[in-house]
């Protein structure tokens, strides 16, 4: 009679136990998706391109490389519940104005970031943007009315209502909860450069600085807008070029008359001298010096300067 043979217990695999080189594929395809999102191919490509620019072009440019933090994360007193939403800078009191979202007012600052005064907005729901134009006119963008309002401010203005001013309508965009967010006042163009947040892109509109806009807005190229999202924009007043921030990329980018990419830096910490990274930037403007200024939600104030 046949002995019946022992009987085995197959143990089942698992399913988790994958070879070496899955496992490097499965790094490197998380990797590859992390750089597509956060465009470190472009900024690479970038980098390398910034290694041949002569000494010159970067004497032309703003060039974002060379800038470091002189004020790292100063707190707006008061203001964690705010969200700082933009930063604009006014040459002829030499202070910044920024702009609060969630409760919608506008702050002047000195350039060390000192609180001056505050200004209530009535009226506005949603106000992301600001920038200064000409003799104390400012432009106030409000993504959730998708509109620019123009309004007047002085040394003794305390409150600012919204029926009180000239509104121009931005129209609808491809997402209205990511709608016109950034703007910035072009002197030497005499237009203002409005942003749309997500996907990034640019218009113009005609001014003579004054509480009119001409005609209507023009859409600008946007290809080298290889951004995340579009948070805010800036005209360096010596170049004329323009500076584009993103808070989901960590980025800002300079471009040139012609819209394309010259120089970029990242607000990541341990990078530009910064001690941490900035939660969420959301403001950008520089003065007739080429110092940079920049605010990020909740309540943070950062300046940089550029190294010589």
């Amino acid at each position: 009679m046949a002995m019946p043979l022992p009987s085995v217990k197959l143990t089942p695999r698992p399913r988790l136990n994958m070879r070496w080189y899955s496992w490097l594929f499965l790094v490197g395809a998380i990797f590859y998706g992390i750089s597509w999102l956060m465009h470190w191919d472009d900024r690479g490509a970038l980098w390398v391109l910034e290694r041949f620019e002569s000494p010159m072009e970067r004497r032309e440019s703003v060039w974002l490389p060379d800038y470091r933090a002189v004020i790292d994360a100063k707190p707006l007193p008061g203001m964690e519940k705010d969200e700082a939403s933009d930063l604009a800078y006014d040459p002829r009191t030499k202070t910044l104005f920024a702009v609060m979202g969630r409760n919608p007012f506008l702050v002047e600052l000195s350039l060390q970031g000192d609180v001056l005064r505050k200004i209530a907005l009535v009226g506005w729901s949603n106000p992301e943007g600001v920038t200064v134009m000409e003799n104390g006119v400012l432009g106030i963008v409000d993504e959730r009315r998708h509109n620019v309002t123009l309004v007047k401010v002085d040394a003794d203005t305390r409150q600012l209502d919204f029926s009180d001013y000239p509104s121009y309508d931005l129209g609808p965009s491809k997402n209205q909860n990511k709608a016109f967010e950034a703007i910035t006042w072009d002197k030497r163009n005499q237009q203002l450069v409005l942003g749309i947040e997500r996907p990034a892109q640019l218009f113009t509109w005609a001014s003579d600085g004054s509480q009119t806009l001409a005609g209507d807005k023009q859409r600008l190229p946007s290809s080298e807008l290889d951004i995340r999202n579009l948070s805010a924009l800036s005209v360096d007043p010596r170049t004329g070029h323009l500076l584009v921030l993103s808070a989901d990329s960590h980025l800002l980018l300079e471009l040139d008359k012609k819209g394309e990419q010259v120089s970029f830096m990242t607000v990541l910490g341990g990078f530009n001298g910064l001690k941490n990274t900035i939660p969420r930037a959301e403001g950008v403007t520089m003065d007739e010096n080429g110092t940079l200024y920049m605010v990020s939600e909740p309540n943070l104030f950062y300046r940089f300067e550029k190294q010589k």
